[in-house]
């Protein structure tokens, strides 16, 4: 049995989860997910308190009985609290702004780079260096995050690129102009 898979979830008030047919539902302040579930893996609703079963001793069971219990906990964050990536943009010249549900991103093309929000997701930019990226769904809002960092990745000799907020990125020293060598 999975150690993972035998915490409780404690749900917040407003929260409410449904289980039927090998749908789970979570319904919060924020909006609604849903989530199939695979297996022999059951779900208890007491007073607010989640627990997810594992309903035989197969190891495939055992396997899954930690995933879903940390997946239906994301998803019971994410509609009571949601989720936000920051992201910074870093570069002489480089800025990032929001119009409308595109976030337009100038970072050394010649051309600025449109990322348009999927359902579901909001961008903000505080300052012209910095990009938020919020959602209920986790999995949605890291992939988002993921793929804006992919547009320009950090470059280890300047620091140059889009990074997660707290990234750090290791320097190298470049190259050296023919000291002591003849």
């Amino acid at each position: 049995m999975s150690r993972i898979g035998k915490l409780p979830i404690t749900l917040p008030a407003g929260v409410t989860v449904e289980f039927k047919d090998g749908i789970a539902t979570v319904k919060g302040p924020k909006g609604t997910l849903t989530r199939e579930i695979v297996g022999n893996i059951g779900l208890e609703v007491e007073g607010n308190v989640l627990t997810v079963k594992a309903l035989d001793d197969k190891s495939e069971t055992n396997a899954k009985h930690g995933l879903y219990r940390a997946l239906l906990n994301g998803m019971v964050v994410g509609v009571s609290e949601g989720f936000v990536k920051t992201l910074e943009v870093k570069g002489v010249g480089w800025k990032a702004a929001v119009q409308g549900n595109k976030l337009v991103l100038n970072v050394g093309f010649s051309h600025p780079v449109e990322v348009v929000a999927p359902e579901g997701i909001k961008f903000e930019c505080p300052s012209l260096t910095e990009v938020k990226v919020s959602g209920i769904n986790k999995e949605v809002v890291g992939q988002i995050a993921a793929n804006i960092r992919k547009i320009r990745l950090p470059e280890p000799y300047h620091g140059y690129g889009i990074r997660y907020q707290g990234e750090h990125v290791e320097h190298k020293e470049g190259k050296t102009s023919g000291k002591g060598k003849k």
